[in-house]
């Protein structure tokens, strides 16, 4: 339990960071003359940190183990985070935003290694998801209360207040958190050993299409889309905004949680995937729908939210593959996937709204549910040929 809440306090954070542009994007882009594919950027650059620190993560957690992993990584966490707070161009914003991105990329890779190294199995994707789900409290922290914070000390203000909040939880890691016990008796060692061997397990192909894509449509709507889209669409200010958003927020979290034991009292992963994703493709696409009236707008966006949280019971399916000698690598390639499909989708999707910048604004908007829907659909199909392997015990 004392692990579980140490992680969980670092991961409300790393969850923060991830969605806390869509909030206040208006105003950084009036203050900072940001384009929208400039803030597409901001967003990818975040998670090109994130991404790029994967690897190395994986190795560090199978020789280091997560409590000097996470704790000193997080480090850069609150550089960033105090750069970003004085950042006077989209520059300085792009290097915060690499660095935040980059000092987040082994909080929830190292509890979920601890989890995967001590907890049962059968209890695995529960304790991925509840993590997920209860973490998930940062898009809170990133909805209303940032948006009241932004407009009573400004965004700057609340950037350093986070800045603090991020290095009290990296002490708190370093102190707090005990290793398992390291697996020497294995051949890889090296910085990627195990990944080619990892690549080559056949059940897990199946799997790789749909987490690029799954958890990257709701990152890109959550973190940087929605807000922009309740303001140009139903001109929103800031505080109707945030509390919108706080709407979808709050059923990611409930959604994640929700997922938590339904592989075990249903008796299968893969199939509480494939309806979570179809759920969410067809919420997108009914958020194309013309003249849809702002309740029922903010409804399928929460809805969209939390069927979407489906990556830890995939994380889960994904883990039941690759063995425990590997699972450091193991869990972080699964994370390139999840993460590195956000850095893709968001400076495409920030590239197509710059092409329909002369459209109206429920067009464009509609244009880009349709999309994210479309890729949804497209790797349930391929997630279809998937083997399930459903939790035992």
């Amino acid at each position: 339990m004392r692990s579980f809440l140490t992680f969980l306090a670092a991961y409300v954070l790393s969850q923060f960071y991830r969605s806390f542009l869509a909030v206040i994007a208006p105003e950084l882009a009036r203050e900072l003359s940001l384009g929208p594919q400039a803030l597409g950027n901001l967003q990818a650059i975040w998670i090109l940190g994130f991404v790029a620190t994967q690897f190395p993560v994986g190795y560090a957690l199978d020789t280091l183990g997560p409590r000097r992993t996470v704790a000193l990584q997080m480090l850069l966490a609150v550089l960033g985070a105090v750069l970003f707070a004085g950042a006077q161009s989209a520059l300085a914003l792009n290097l915060a935003m690499l660095l935040i991105g980059a000092g987040c990329g082994s909080i929830y890779m190292g509890a979920i290694y601890l989890f995967g190294r001590t907890a049962e199995p059968h209890r695995f994707a529960l304790l991925c998801s509840w993590l997920l789900g209860l973490g998930t409290a940062g898009n809170l922290l990133a909805a209303s209360p940032l948006a009241w914070a932004a407009q009573t000390v400004g965004w700057r203000g609340a950037m350093l207040g986070m800045a603090a909040a991020t290095a009290l939880s990296a002490l708190s890691v370093l102190l707090l958190i005990r290793d398992p016990r390291r697996i020497t008796a294995h051949g890889s060692r090296g910085l990627l050993g195990g990944i080619g061997e990892i690549l080559k397990i056949r059940a897990l192909w199946p799997l790789l299409p749909i987490t690029a894509v799954s958890y990257a449509v709701i990152l890109a709507e959550r973190g940087l889309w929605a807000g922009p889209f309740f303001s140009s669409v139903y001109g929103l200010d800031p505080l109707a905004r945030g509390n919108a958003l706080l709407v979808m927020a709050a059923a990611m979290s409930a959604g994640a949680m929700a997922y938590g034991p339904l592989d075990r009292l249903l008796g299968t992963r893969k199939w509480v995937v494939f309806g979570g994703v179809l759920a969410t493709a067809l919420c997108f696409a009914a958020l194309a729908l013309p003249r849809l009236p702002l309740a029922a707008a903010i409804t399928l966006m929460g809805l969209a939210g939390g069927f979407g949280m489906t990556y830890g019971v995939l994380m889960a399916h994904g883990r039941s593959f690759v063995p425990d000698h590997l699972l450091g690598r193991g869990i972080t390639l699964l994370n390139v996937l999840f993460i590195g499909g956000a850095g893709l989708l968001q400076p495409l999707s920030g590239s197509l709204m710059t092409a329909l910048q002369d459209s109206p604004a429920q067009q464009a908007y509609a244009t880009l549910h349709l999309i994210f829907a479309s890729l949804l659909a497209v790797t349930l199909v391929i997630y279809a040929l998937a083997r399930d392997n459903p939790p035992k015990g």
